[in-house]
């Protein structure tokens, strides 16, 4: 009785103690609780999930899968992997197989119709009373059923229902299982919307930046770098740890239709701009030795696409069937992985390297040389595990395109899966092989059942410690990158801070500053810009022929005005007269097309066509004989040779010729400037001799080219690409080749090269063309 009596008294005087020492305090919030320790990290867990706080020397930790005690993965002092490796020893098979899920696109709310349909309740969106920030009924069956916890977000009704809409998804994880957070991703959503006002003044619902080869174009990676760190900001208040950029494939092939997501053909620009991207993102504003150089302002960079996409045979596009070979007439392979390896790998800050990496859909057609498959890159043993891990000690997340794993549509140009070279196998089978290659996760995969399959398939093939010790390898790195990041302390967010963060005016204006030096002048007649403001300008309609778009999708026919008058009526009075104005401004579209035809396949061609980068009609005369790939085992099993010689490609940007060339006409001798939104190269030789001026940009507002025009500020960006002077040399260039085609030569002599542009003062020669040898190229 005396012994109990003392041991129950020492028990409370422990108790006193530890309440005495107790070193953190809590803030309830709307929907969660904020604990702060002293001196340590801060936490974060909704009430509503079930953890709870418990306390160590004095500290608060979560007890994630609430089991009373502080295990090796909840304690934040220990380092992050140490804390992966212990949680991945405790997780279930199903457990790892959800964690290697990658989400189908997900908008907030939810579409209510498409392929990226969602529903509340079973009811849209807009019949179920629900919030925008819900959860749909596919999250949750994803979320719970299926052990995802890798999000893709797209469209966000506003910055704070993001906010709101993340904190709804932590709270539901945090309390299933161990309590693993979600890791909620973002393509880029920082491109600009040119028809947006800008206010110096005021913020907007995100900052907006050029495209990628627009960064390009600045030729100055400290802008790049600078888009980063801001970016990262931003996605971190919308609850986005991960960033599935940078696209950092050199752009070779001049037809590629994703040429403008890069950062352009040459490899030292492109690889100092990888390094920058990702090092704005990953980097910090305070690094914490725990989470080993990263922070919690820290954005996962998952770099794409290995071992590049940029050599497209013809520049058809791998999302397609009839696009799924990279090729290499020039023996060009090891060029392509720079930006990888001496860029993307080889970082300035501490995290080192880019956390992720995704393989593009292409097969790298004959380039495996160990095993002898032509499979895409997200299959092939060689490529992922002899190359990128063996070759290269590349340690990090490797995750799959979307939907390679998917079973193809029933013709080249239908957008479905894309399972190239390994079309014939079951959907579980490619799972297997996509694990056996040495990837670490399943792009555009809600469904856990096939991934359990696949690991079924391996115990059979290699036994239940080889797979279970496969599974944790991907998990210790899956689970890095979130630990990293410091979702496991505090995953929630504060919907004012948001509002505040996202799209503040300082963030805006660096944008806008970034815009202005990515706009390139091309040709300048005479001196012909700037142009005063006060003038009256003349801006004819554009014209876009009915077409097919990206996912096979009709298009109807559009008559309008290319940019929002009202911005242009800042800087100019606008006439519908071209005999009033004093001079005009034809906006127009780098050309696009798409390389293969319905039309010819049912004729009985092969189906393919030119990709032409033209205005006007191409015909191939130049083109290859016989293709150096072809061949699809279920849908194309008959073609043997994918050339495209002495056909036609009808032109959907012949209406911009003719308006080039009525405007000029109309002016009667009055200047005419051609302002071209440029995402590829193009054919200049069509109209360049009719007109005074062009102007080129890769994706920006309105009020930035008519500061360029007016002479508010000056032109300094250069061409990040080359402009051909016609398709015969386009088809004559090598697809993994930079720099391999002849150049336009303009009527004042000046050749439309890799980085030339225009200020003022003529030919733009300074430090950047120094450093990156622009004269020598």
């Amino acid at each position: 009785m005396k012994k109990s009596i003392v041991l129950t008294a020492i028990i409370s005087i422990i108790g006193l103690q530890n309440y005495a020492q107790k070193k953190w305090s809590e803030t309830p919030k709307n929907s969660y609780s904020i604990v702060q320790n002293e001196g340590g990290l801060a936490l974060g867990y909704s009430p509503k999930s079930g953890v709870k706080i418990i306390q160590e020397d004095g500290l608060a930790f979560k007890d994630l899968n609430k089991n009373g005690i502080l295990d090796t993965y909840e304690d934040w002092r220990k380092p992050v992997a140490e804390r992966a490796k212990d949680l991945a020893s405790k997780m279930t098979t199903e457990q790892i197989a959800g964690l290697m899920l990658y989400s189908r696109h997900q908008a907030v709310p939810a579409q209510e119709e498409g392929r990226f349909a969602g529903s509340y309740n079973g009811n849209p969106f807009s019949k179920s009373n629900a919030k925008p920030s819900d959860l749909s009924d596919q999250q949750i069956t994803f979320l719970t059923k299926d052990n995802l916890r890798h999000v893709l977000i797209t469209s966000i009704q506003s910055p704070e229902v993001s906010a709101e809409w993340n904190n709804n998804i932590q709270a539901l994880v945090e309390g299933i299982g161990v309590g693993i957070p979600s890791n909620n991703s973002s393509d880029p959503r920082n491109g600009a919307n040119k028809d947006s006002e800008y206010n110096a003044g005021s913020g907007g619902s995100i900052s907006q930046w050029p495209e990628e080869l627009g960064l390009a174009a600045t030729f100055d990676p400290s802008l790049t770098e600078l888009f980063g760190s801001i970016a990262a900001k931003e996605y971190r208040a919308l609850g986005i740890t991960t960033a599935l950029s940078p696209q950092i494939d050199l752009a070779t092939e001049p037809r590629w239709n994703r040429f403008i997501g890069t950062f352009g053909e040459d490899p030292k620009l492109a690889t100092d701009m990888a390094r920058a991207y990702v090092d704005g993102f990953q980097t910090s504003s305070k690094s914490l030795k725990a989470y080993q150089g990263w922070g919690n302002q820290s954005v996962n960079a998952m770099v794409k696409h290995w071992p590049s996409g940029g050599p497209e045979e013809g520049g058809r596009d791998a999302h397609f069937a009839y696009g799924k070979f990279a090729v290499y007439p020039g023996n060009n392979f090891q060029t392509h992985l720079k930006t990888f390896i001496e860029g993307a790998f080889k970082l300035n800050g501490e995290t080192k390297k880019a956390s992720a990496v995704m393989p593009y859909y292409t097969i790298s057609f004959d380039q495996d040389k160990k095993y002898g498959e032509n499979v895409g890159n997200g299959f092939s043993k060689y490529i992922i595990t002899d190359l990128l891990r063996d070759k290269y000690a590349y340690d990090g997340v490797v995750c799959t395109d979307w939907l390679i794993t998917a079973d193809e549509g029933p013709t080249p140009d239908v957008f479905a899966g894309k399972s190239w070279g390994v079309e014939k196998l079951s959907v579980a089978e490619r799972h297997y092989k996509v694990l056996m290659a040495g990837v670490d996760q399943f792009g555009g995969n809600n469904d856990i059942n096939p991934v359990l399959e696949a690991y079924q398939m391996g115990i059979k093939e290699h036994g239940a410690s080889y797979m279970r010790n496969h599974f944790e390898q991907s998990a210790v790195r899956l689970l890095l990158n979130i630990f990293r990041v410091g979702l496991f302390e505090n995953p929630y967010l504060d919907p004012i801070e948001t509002k505040a963060i996202v799209g503040k005016p300082e963030f805006m204006k660096a944008g806008y500053d970034t815009q202005l030096k990515s706009i390139v002048l091309i040709k300048n007649q005479n001196k012909t810009l700037p142009i005063a403001k006060g003038k009256t300008v003349y801006v004819p309609k554009r014209i876009t022929p009915a077409a097919i778009n990206f996912f096979g999708q009709p298009v109807p026919e559009k008559i309008e005005y290319p940019v929002n008058l009202e911005l242009i009526k800042k800087y100019y009075t606008i006439t519908d007269n071209p005999k009033n104005a004093d001079f005009a401004i034809v906006f127009i579209k780098s050309p696009i097309s798409g390389g293969y035809s319905k039309a010819d396949r049912e004729a009985g061609g092969n189906g393919y066509v030119p990709k032409s980068l033209q205005l006007s009609d191409y015909t191939a005369h130049d083109a290859r004989k016989q293709s150096i790939a072809a061949g699809d085992p279920v849908i194309d099993s008959t073609i043997t040779n994918r050339s495209y010689l002495n056909k036609t490609s009808k032109s959907n940007s012949y209406p911009d010729l003719n308006t080039i060339l009525e405007t000029k006409k109309a002016m009667n001798g009055k200047p005419v400037i051609v302002s071209v939104t440029i995402s590829n190269p193009m054919v200049f030789g069509e109209f360049e001799k009719e007109i005074d001026a062009i102007v080129g940009d890769f994706g920006v507002q309105v009020e930035a080219l008519m500061d360029i025009i007016s002479g508010k500020t000056e032109p300094s960006a250069l061409l990040p690409l080359q402009m051909p002077i016609n398709m015969s040399t386009v088809e004559k260039q090598m697809e993994d080749v930079p720099h391999d085609m002849i150049p336009y030569q303009d009527n004042n002599g000046n050749s439309y090269d890799f980085g030339f542009g225009l200020n003022w003062n003529g030919k733009i020669k300074d430090s950047r063309t120094s450093k990156y040898e622009i004269n020598k190229k």
